[in-house]
């Protein structure tokens, strides 16, 4: 197994301008939050976050939100948030998948399947 050395691990607080490494910077950056915003979402618990998008969501099609299987996508919603997060907090997969108690080669295959590689890289035009 190769070891990274410190040096080419990606820095923790000095980020590259080619990846986004947060998500608050990638939604801001894409004028989806700010400061205003996270204080309010910080005052609300998960499960009301979640229950108020779905009722948001809802709203937009007349509370139809039939045939989504919910019930079942709600693990796969959940980790997707689970491995953003660590993605912030960790310089390397490995320590992305110490941190979540999965081994490497199913964080590999999580962030195929969330196509998290794209979600964190930076637009050319921004």
């Amino acid at each position: 197994m190769h070891k990274l050395t410190w040096a080419k691990k990606r820095p923790r607080y000095k980020r590259s301008n080619d990846e986004h490494y947060s998500v608050s910077s990638k939604l801001r950056s894409g004028n989806k939050s700010s400061d205003e915003f996270e204080v309010m979402v910080s005052r609300l618990t998960l499960e009301e976050l979640i229950a108020l998008k779905l009722e948001v969501s809802a709203r937009a099609v007349n509370h139809k939100l039939y045939g989504l299987d919910l019930w079942k996508k709600i693990p796969i919603i959940a980790r997707d948030a689970l491995i953003k997060y660590a993605h912030t907090g960790t310089r390397t997969k490995s320590e992305m998948a110490a941190f979540l108690g999965i081994a490497r080669q199913d964080l590999d295959r999580w962030f195929k399947k969330l196509n998290l590689e794209e979600y964190f890289a930076r637009k050319k035009n921004t």
